[in-house]
C-alpha cells in the first residue's frame, strides 16, 4: 500500500493547485480526479482573470483587493495562457448613473498595486470601431483592463507543475471510499488500488457536500457530514464574430446582472454568463446545459447592446458549468465568490474542505490550503508560488510579451505557417519551442499532427478527443465533424 502525506480528491483549478502547491513544500501527494482534468465547472468559465468589478456593488472590497492582486500575480506566471485585455462599457442611460460607474472603476484601479495593466478611461463611442459594433444610441462608455484566460489549460499547466514535483496526478480515477482512523486515511481508489495517507482534502467543487456524505466515512463508519452548496449554473453560447477589434464588452442588464462579450478563437464571440440555480435537493449534473431559457437570455441581452443581433439560430456552441457557491442569503449572481476553507479533525486524521472560490483566486487558496494542512500536519513549511512559473511560462527575454516570443518563434521556423506558430505560443508557451523540434509525423487535421497528439497524450493526460478537441484546445470550433472523428480514431488506436 502507497503513503501519502495528502490525498487531493477533485482535478478542477482547486485541487490542482492545492496539490502543485502541496508538492512544491515537498510534502507527498497523490491528486485523483473522477474525470478529466478540468472536466467541469473548471473548464466551463467565461475564461477571465478578474477582480470581479461588479461585486463593489456587494460590497465586497476584500475579495475585489485579492482578486485584483492575484491577477498581476497570474499575468507574470503564464503569460502564455493569460494575456492583458480591454474592456469597454457602454453607457447604458437608466441604468447605472455615471458618476458611480467612474467611482467603480477608480477604485477597481487603485485597491491593489497594478504595473502590467493600464488604468481605467472614459470613451467616446460614436464615430470609431468600438462604438461601430454597437446599437447607434450608445454614444459614450468607459474602457478598464482585466485578464483573459485559457481556464482548462490552467488547470493542466498546475497539475504538470504538481507532477514534476513528485505529486502523482491520476485522472479518470475517482477516490471511492475514505475511512478515517486516528493516525491517517484508508482510501480506496476506483480500480481497486488502496492507498494511505496522513490527510485528506477534499476539492471536489459542487459535488463536495456529495463526497463527504457518498465516499468519506469516519473511524466508525458513518458518513461525515458537512455544509451545504448553493449550485448555481452559468452558461455561455457562441457565435460568429460580431466584432473585428481586440477589445471585450461588459453589458449592464436592466435585471441588474453584467453580460461578457469577448472575441474568442479568432473567428468568434464568447457570451455570457447566467446565473441559474438549481434546486437544493437536486444532485450536480455530470454534463451540465445550457437551457433554451438561458440561451434566449443571453441572445435577448446581447441584442440590446450590439448592432448585430444575436438569436439562438445564431448559436454554434454552447457550454454550461455548475458553480459552488458560499450561501450567504443573497440572489444567486450576488453571492459571494469568495472561498472557505475548512478544517476538520474531530475524531482522527485531518481532512481539509474547500468551498466555494472563483478561478482568479486559485493560487491564493492553494497557498491558504497548503499551509493550513502543513500545520495540521506538525511543519509549517513555507509557501513559495507567490512569483513561480507555470509551465511553459519562462518566455526568457520576452518576459510577459507573448507577441514577442511569437514574432521569435516565427523567424527561428519561417516554414510554419504562422496560425499554427501562434496556436502553439498560446497553448504551451515556451514548450512550443521543444515540440517544434520533434519530428512532426503525420497530420491527423488541419494544423494538427502526431506529434502535438503524442504530447497531449504523454504529458497532459488526454485520453479521448473531447479531452484534446474541447479542454486542451479548442478546435472543436474550427474542425469539421470528419476531422473530429480522424483525432478520435488516432487517440483510440493509441
Amino acid at each position: 500500500m502507497d503513503d501519502f502525506d495528502v490525498v487531493v480528491a477533485g482535478g478542477g483549478i482547486n485541487g490542482a493547485g492545492l496539490a502543485r502547491d502541496l508538492a512544491g513544500r515537498g510534502w507527498r501527494v497523490l491528486l485523483a480526479e473522477a474525470d478529466d482534468l478540468a472536466a467541469h465547472t473548471s473548464s466551463a468559465s467565461t475564461k477571465l482573470i478578474h477582480g470581479g468589478l461588479r461585486y463593489l456593488e456587494t460590497w465586497e472590497f476584500g475579495l475585489v483587493a485579492k482578486a485584483l492582486r492575484e491577477r498581476e500575480l497570474l499575468l507574470r506566471a503564464a503569460p502564455h495562457l493569460i494575456q492583458p485585455l480591454r474592456f469597454v462599457l457602454p453607457h447604458a442611460p437608466g441604468l447605472r448613473p455615471a458618476w458611480m460607474i467612474r467611482l467603480g472603476l477608480f477604485l477597481y484601479d487603485h485597491l491593489a498595486r497594478r504595473e502590467l495593466l493600464p488604468g481605467s478611461r472614459g470613451l467616446r463611442l460614436s464615430g470609431t470601431p468600438l462604438g461601430a459594433a454597437l446599437r447607434p444610441e450608445f454614444t459614450r462608455g468607459f474602457e478598464y483592463s482585466d485578464g483573459w484566460v485559457d481556464d482548462a489549460r490552467l488547470v493542466v499547466a498546475n497539475a504538470q507543475d504538481a507532477r514534476a514535483r513528485d505529486a502523482e496526478v491520476l485522472t479518470r480515477c475517482a477516490v471511492t471510499e475514505a475511512r478515517r482512523s486516528a493516525e491517517h486515511w484508508d482510501l480506496t481508489l476506483a480500480g481497486g488500488r488502496r492507498v494511505r495517507s496522513r490527510a485528506l482534502a477534499n476539492a471536489t467543487g459542487p459535488w463536495a457536500e456529495r463526497f463527504l456524505r457518498e465516499q468519506v466515512r469516519g473511524a466508525d463508519g458513518r458518513p461525515l457530514g458537512g455544509r451545504s452548496l448553493r449550485l448555481v449554473k452559468g452558461s455561455h453560447i457562441v457565435v460568429a464574430q460580431r466584432f473585428a477589434h481586440d477589445r471585450a464588452y461588459i453589458f449592464q442588464n436592466p435585471d441588474g446582472r453584467i453580460l461578457f462579450a469577448i472575441p474568442y478563437q479568432g473567428r468568434f464571440t464568447l457570451i455570457g454568463t447566467t446565473d441559474v440555480e438549481l434546486p437544493a435537493h437536486d444532485l450536480p449534473p455530470n454534463r451540465a446545459a445550457i437551457s433554451a431559457e438561458e440561451t434566449a437570455y443571453l441572445c435577448e441581452q446581447a441584442s440590446r447592446y450590439l448592432a448585430q443581433a444575436v438569436t439562438p439560430a445564431d448559436v454554434l456552441w454552447s457550454y454550461a458549468g455548475v458553480r459552488p457557491l458560499l450561501d450567504d442569503g443573497g440572489s444567486a449572481s450576488s453571492a459571494t465568490r469568495d472561498y472557505l476553507l475548512e478544517a476538520d479533525t474531530r475524531g482522527g486524521a485531518p481532512l481539509l474542505n474547500v468551498w466555494g472560490g472563483k478561478l482568479t483566486t486559485y493560487r491564493k487558496l492553494a497557498e491558504d490550503g497548503a499551509t493550513q494542512l502543513g500545520r495540521l500536519l506538525g511543519d509549517d513549511r513555507p509557501a513559495w508560488t507567490h512569483h513561480a512559473l507555470l509551465p511553459g511560462g519562462n518566455l526568457g527575454e520576452h518576459g510577459v510579451d507573448l507577441t514577442g516570443f511569437i514574432a521569435e518563434l516565427q523567424a527561428r521556423h519561417p516554414e510554419q505557417p504562422a496560425a499554427l506558430l501562434s496556436r502553439l505560443a498560446h497553448a504551451y508557451g515556451s514548450v512550443a519551442a521543444e515540440l517544434l523540434a520533434r519530428p512532426a509525423g503525420d497530420e491527423i487535421a488541419p494544423g494538427l499532427f502526431e506529434r502535438e497528439l503524442r504530447h497531449l497524450a504523454d504529458h497532459e493526460w488526454a485520453r479521448s478527443a473531447e479531452d484534446v478537441l474541447w479542454r486542451r484546445s479548442k478546435l472543436g470550433l474550427h474542425y469539421t465533424p470528419a476531422q473530429q472523428a480522424a483525432v478520435a480514431r488516432w487517440l483510440d488506436a493509441r
